[in-house]
């Protein structure tokens, strides 16, 4: 193992005992939220902190192993050998078990996120591929047993969406569909064309994950413009009979949320308010993460909304990847909902390219 590996190791050692001994403070019993959050980290790095110490008494091992070989008794010689190659079998495997508990933890894994799809570039045809992604992205939240809740919709013709924005909650979401965001690209036949001509259209998706911090962001009444209207689309006898739809500008940033989804006022306000303080947080996020080149580095995607990621090829019935390079023939079951395959493949990507880093 390396000497920078080694060094990342004894820290993490080090934090790991630090910790102990704040649980054991009785200033740190009193504040519960504290305990919490560093009995979740004790558990997160204890795995690692044992396989270490197992790996360092090992090392010792074969350091008095090691000084046998230089005995001259023979039969002495050969268990030393015996002894040593039987412990580098068993660092060996202990390195390899460890060194995927020291890639990069995203806190945010277990974060419900918002979903926001929304056409772009090839008119009627671009709003009916977003609302067939967004189907898509909805029948693989039900196979996740996942809820999705429509917070924002602007509906087009034949069954598009020219914007529709959902809260999608459930164990691991943003886990799995971090690497969703950016330009998704269609090439098919579309309804309206007449000549049979293959078009290219796209939508655009984005992540914008829910997390604790959230709560923290404090927006000044003053910098809030908040505007009420009458939602629209289906939702029974109160849709267009009061003004319970709310749009909510941050004008400091531009930010803007809206949510038409309850008949209540007060809970679309609310809701509306969370979608804002969510995607105020992303922004503040990506800044950080711009100006963190390593970070973006070990990254499969850079999250951008503007990077095409994905296209749908309809006349082939596939499905490319272009980060990856990844290319399946199964695009009929990808609309679907059978996301997994991509989703792991990412996963995985992005896993090995952390693992180099950590060689590096």
């Amino acid at each position: 193992m390396k000497d920078s590996i080694i060094n990342k190791l004894t820290i993490i050692k080090e934090q790991y005992h630090s910790i102990g001994k704040q649980l054991l403070d009785e200033v740190t019993q009193k504040n519960n939220k504290l305990m919490v959050e560093l009995s979740k980290e004790l558990s997160r790095i204890e795995p690692v902190v044992k396989l270490f110490e197992e790996y360092s008494t090992l090392i010792n091992e074969k350091e008095n192993a090691t000084d046998l070989i230089d005995e001259k008794d023979d039969e002495l010689q050969a268990l030393a050998k015996e002894e040593i190659e039987f412990i580098d079998n068993q660092l060996l495997e202990i390195e390899e078990h460890i060194m995927p508990l020291l890639l990069t933890d995203d806190p945010r894994d277990n974060s419900d996120i918002y979903l926001e799809i929304r056409a772009g570039t090839g008119g009627q045809e671009a709003a009916i591929f977003a609302g067939d992604i967004f189907r898509m992205y909805a029948r693989f939240c039900e196979e996740q047993k996942w809820s999705v809740e429509i917070l924002n919709q602007n509906e087009s013709g034949q069954g598009g969406y020219k914007e529709i924005i959902a809260r999608v909650l459930g164990k691991g979401v943003f886990s799995k569909l971090k690497f969703e965001s950016g330009t998704h690209r269609v090439q098919r036949i579309p309804k309206t064309e007449s000549q049979g001509r293959i078009h290219t259209s796209a939508c655009t998706v984005a992540i914008i994950p829910e997390v604790d911090e959230v709560d923290e962001i404090e927006i000044n009444t003053n910098d809030l413009r908040v505007d009420t209207y009458r939602a629209s689309g289906a939702g029974g006898q109160h849709v267009n009979k009061t003004d319970s739809a709310v749009r909510l500008t941050h004008i400091p940033t531009g930010t803007v949320a809206e949510c038409q989804d309850n008949r209540s006022q007060h809970k679309n306000k609310a809701k509306a308010m969370s979608l804002l303080k969510a995607r105020i947080y992303d922004m503040e996020q990506k800044k950080i993460a711009d100006q963190q080149a390593e970070e973006r580095k070990m990254m499969v995607g850079s999250g951008d909304r503007s990077e095409r990621i994905r296209t749908y090829n309809f006349p082939q019935g596939r499905v490319t990847d272009h980060r990856i390079g990844l290319t399946l023939y199964n695009l009929a079951e990808v609309m679907e909902g059978d996301l997994m395959n991509l989703i792991e493949s990412l996963a995985q990507e992005n896993a090995a390219k952390q693992m180099s880093q950590l060689d590096e």
